[in-house]
């Protein structure tokens, strides 16, 4: 378990972070970005649960931790996939296959797709839009990062899903897709 005695260290100070295993990086560099979008999006996620409860408040909070699990995998760079070291935190192919039997069954049961829809509806609806947006902004970054450096796969098929199942729960979260608000394409023309 984490133990924090201090908040503040000082050691941000010069515009440099720390990674897992101690390198220091630029705060603005590709790797703190990727971590910081995935931080912006549990907070996000964090004032949609205050508009939900039951099912979709326990998925949204799994999902909340396992964003923190995204987080401490963005945050150890892979320098070998086959050599990883004990007690590394990585997104597993398991989290994944999770959130795709979650969608799935959301999906069932919400009204079928007849056009894109509006973000918007209900309070809860447009929050989860906002996560929704938020995590591809997150994908964004990893995407960008992985040009760069070695991201671990089932991480990116993660976020990937996690604004997938964003998605399914805004609908649900509108009546189960009844009270979506439909594009009407050219409809102010």
């Amino acid at each position: 378990m984490v133990k924090l005695n201090k908040i503040y260290t000082r050691t941000g100070d010069d515009g440099k972070t720390s990674l897992v295993g101690g390198a220091r990086v630029s705060k603005h560099g590709l790797r703190p970005s990727a971590f910081g979008e995935v931080d912006e999006l549990n907070s996000v996620m964090g004032l949609a649960r205050r508009f939900c409860t039951g099912q979709m408040d326990d998925i949204l909070g799994r999902i909340q931790n396992d964003l923190f699990d995204l987080g401490a995998d963005l945050a150890t760079p892979e320098t070998d996939a086959e050599k990883r070291k004990d007690g590394e935190l990585r997104i597993t192919a398991s989290q994944v296959t999770r959130l795709e039997s979650e969608i799935d069954a959301i999906n069932a049961d919400l009204n079928p797709l007849t056009s894109f829809i509006l973000p918007g509806g209900s309070e809860l609806s447009a929050w989860l839009h906002l996560a929704r947006t938020v995590a591809r902004r997150a994908e964004r970054h990893m995407t960008e990062l992985a040009v760069e450096e070695s991201v671990n796969e089932h991480a990116m098929r993660f976020i990937n899903r996690v604004s997938d199942l964003l998605f399914v729960l805004a609908r649900a979260a509108n009546d189960k897709g009844k009270a979506d608000i439909l594009w009407v394409p050219g409809g102010n023309i």
